[in-house]
């Protein structure tokens, strides 16, 4: 039986580059870093949707244990993109084969709407650094996804779209003021999806990378008042990555253990594995 996880790298090609560029890893690579923290001897396939058909050697969604989907710089409502339409079906494809999937940010509007859910530009803008005060709700505190979770938690984030409406067989399993939808489960066909808006492979460093390579947007969007200003911030975010114990850093910039603990951070992707990966993928 087939043992490996497919990640699929949600970003076109200009997206990668920039992030590089940038000094963050891609998207595909964080992933791997997260399952083999929690799984060192995982095997994986990774397949980047704008510059491939398909994964290596012609697989489908069949031919593996799970997927792993990252975020993206594209929008999923986007149906005349080829890269969205490829990865849309592929999810569907997914659901029909009855492969155990987790994906963060793009990856859960993907699944929404592959399910044939709605994704649509947020009215509030974009949330982006740390997405503050995320609640489980009354069935996310019941959910294995956040067992041992705390009761209110931050984590990373970016993004400008939202779930507008749900597919049939999703539940919502955590939310905040800026986005009702910050967790899911979508039972679909014979599939089931364990998302996240939030982004918890990311971390401090990560998180300057991709404020470094949206600088010209967020400036533009007013969340700094000039660059010297969004020059100062990167240090603090960088500061506190290289020294975590800072209280000075840990306060002005509200990160508690929630954020800066991987343990807690991916909290979520541990209990996917443990109740959603079949066992033989995980010896």
């Amino acid at each position: 039986m087939p043992g490996r996880f497919l990640i699929i790298d949600g970003y076109s090609q200009t997206a990668r580059d920039d992030l590089a560029a940038a000094g963050m890893e891609l998207a595909h690579a964080l992933y791997a870093h997260m399952l083999t923290r929690w799984l060192p001897d995982a095997q994986w396939d990774v397949w980047l949707p704008s510059a491939e058909q398909g994964p290596p050697d012609q697989k489908g969604p069949r031919d593996y244990r799970a997927i792993l989907w990252t975020g993206s710089n594209l929008n999923v409502y986007d149906r005349e993109n080829p890269f969205v339409a490829r990865q849309v079906a592929f999810a569907r494809m997914a659901y029909e084969a009855g492969t155990p999937a987790f994906g963060s940010c793009w990856g859960l509007q993907v699944a929404v709407t592959a399910a044939d859910g709605e994704v649509a530009p947020n009215p509030r803008g974009r949330e982006i650094g740390i997405a503050r005060g995320i609640r489980p709700t009354a069935r996310g505190r019941e959910h294995p996804m956040f067992a041992g979770k705390p009761a209110v938690f931050d984590n990373f984030a970016s993004h400008l779209d939202h779930v507008t409406k749900l597919p049939a067989g999703a539940v919502v399993l955590a939310g905040n003021e800026f986005s009702p939808v910050q967790a899911i489960e979508i039972t679909h066909q014979r599939g089931t999806f364990w998302g996240v808006q939030y982004h918890p492979e990311y971390d401090l460093h990560q998180m300057a990378c991709l404020i470094s390579a949206r600088h010209r947007s967020l400036l533009h969007e007013g969340f700094f008042q000039d660059a010297v200003e969004l020059g100062r911030h990167l240090e603090k975010l960088e500061g506190l990555h290289s020294e975590p114990s800072r209280k000075d850093l840990r306060w002005q910039l509200a990160i508690g253990e929630d954020v800066l603990s991987a343990d807690l951070r991916q909290l979520e992707f541990r209990n996917w594995i443990h109740t959603m990966v079949p066992r033989e993928a995980r010896a």
